[in-house]
């Protein structure tokens, strides 16, 4: 991974197929609306035409829909869902829209839970997927807990996460967590803000202008948040439990030096497919006989 901000979520939903628009549409007006999105910049023009088409109502709700994505607003924010994990997630206005290359972080959280019912902490939840996936994969399910400062985000979150009976707060990282869950965390996902203050004019107009800020900046180097979580999640591990965090590849040594300043040991696990680097820090069972911040191999 080269670049230190997400991409943006500029290819098409997948998910289960879509249904075929309740109004009959000539093909000179369908044509139209590929021509419309083309001209907009869309890439994918006639997969969302077609996404866009299938998730109207009647014409004036498809004629506004194509208007708003043709002014630039994310196509997850326009249709009000996005796939992830092969799931279909709420995600509304203004809302962090989950990226496929996140799906790394909640596959390696996958293969690290330990059996039965884990306790899972999502922090800066957004819309709440990555704790509801996480949960839906695993045989026994999860005792989900997540947290996010910003209310639009926590509405949207608590929307996603009642099939998995989870629990949503608000507020500044660990801060609205109840105190009874220190040291009892066998999973916690934070996939927190890491793009430089100075790289947000960077990002695309999807993001830079459609995502909540504080959704996406990490500080002065990007990792602010990380470092905060680092410092705070020994306290909240259960022992031998897992932090895992995403990162860009220059983001890698500065990330792995928090955790290991804290006393967790640390992997580095990377997907080209994805594009993806996820930093997982594990607290030890036995801090005596383990050396703190020793690095584990990267995976593939």
């Amino acid at each position: 991974m080269s670049v230190a901000f997400p991409a943006s979520p500029s290819s098409v939903p997948s998910g289960p197929p879509v249904l075929s628009a309740p109004f009959a549409l000539p093909p000179a007006d369908r044509s139209a609306v590929v021509a419309r999105l083309r001209a907009a910049g869309c890439v994918f023009a006639e997969d969302e035409a077609a996404l866009l088409i299938s998730a109207a109502s009647d014409p004036a709700g498809l004629d506004l829909m194509v208007e708003r994505r043709a002014d630039g607003r994310p196509l997850e924010h326009v249709v009000g869902w996005a796939e992830f994990r092969g799931r279909r997630y709420t995600v509304d206005p203004g809302v962090f829209v989950p990226r496929r290359r996140t799906e790394l972080l909640v596959r390696q959280a996958v293969e690290l839970a330990p059996s039965g019912t884990p306790v899972v902490v999502d922090l800066c939840c957004g819309s709440g997927a990555l704790g509801a996936a996480l949960a839906a994969a695993l045989d026994g399910g999860a005792e989900l807990y997540a947290a996010d400062i910003d209310p639009a985000a926590v509405r949207c979150a608590r929307r996603n996460v009642v099939d998995a009976d989870g629990t949503v707060y608000e507020g500044d990282l660990f801060e609205p967590l109840p105190a009874e869950l220190r040291g009892r965390v066998d999973v916690l996902l934070a996939n927190v803000p890491y793009v430089p203050t100075e790289e947000i004019g960077l990002l695309p107009p999807e993001a830079r202008i459609h995502e909540a800020r504080v959704a996406l900046d990490g500080g002065a180097d990007g990792l602010d948040i990380q470092r905060r979580v680092a410092e705070e999640a020994p306290r909240w591990l259960a022992p031998g439990g897992h932090v895992l965090i995403e990162a860009s590849e220059r983001q890698v040594p500065g990330a792995v030096e928090a955790f290991a300043r804290h006393g967790l040991r640390t992997e580095v696990v990377t997907c080209d497919e994805l594009y993806a680097t996820v930093v997982v820090g594990t607290l030890p069972t036995e801090p005596h006989r383990d050396r703190p911040g020793e690095a584990g191999p990267a995976r593939p």
